[in-house]
């Protein structure tokens, strides 16, 4: 039996309350993804051209600081990576979070909270950024039965 992490950034919690299911269904351990510095909602506005979130997103090369650096990945064989969908794609605080550890052969499970796309381009947007580790797309928006099948993927 493999030993799981579910690794997750949530701006609004609803990536975290997806999180917090998948973790217990699993039978996974949890690791919150920080910034170093925490959104505001006028980070958030996407309608914003200025907004934070709005840069970041339109720089593809952006590197958001992480709060920390010491989740245990070596320690795991399955990691369940969890985010809100921004344009279409992973939010680069996720990059950032790759791109600070080795994954070199583990499996990375994606799923996402999203208002209204999938996951768009987000896996082949990833795996530069972890390009030792399997990427698997997971679900956007799991529902309890989606949680369940999710967690029998680790």
């Amino acid at each position: 039996m493999s030993k799981k992490l579910v690794a997750y950034f949530s701006a609004s919690g609803s990536t975290a309350r997806l999180a917090k299911q998948l973790a217990a269904a699993a039978g996974a351990d949890l690791y919150e993804i920080k910034p170093a510095i925490p959104y505001t909602s006028e980070d958030l506005n996407w309608q914003n051209k200025q907004s934070r979130s709005s840069i970041e997103m339109n720089d593809r090369s952006s590197r958001p600081a992480l709060a920390d650096s010491n989740a245990d990945v070596a320690a795991y064989d399955t990691i369940y990576v969890g985010f809100p969908v921004w344009w279409y794609i992973a939010p680069t605080i996720i990059n950032s979070f790759l791109e600070s550890y080795d994954f070199s052969g583990k499996k990375i499970i994606l799923f996402a909270a999203s208002g209204g796309s999938g996951f768009g381009k987000a896996v082949q947007n990833l795996k530069n950024s972890a390009p030792n580790a399997e990427i698997i797309e997971g679900k956007v928006n799991p529902s309890a039965k989606d949680i369940e099948a999710l967690a029998a993927m680790g």
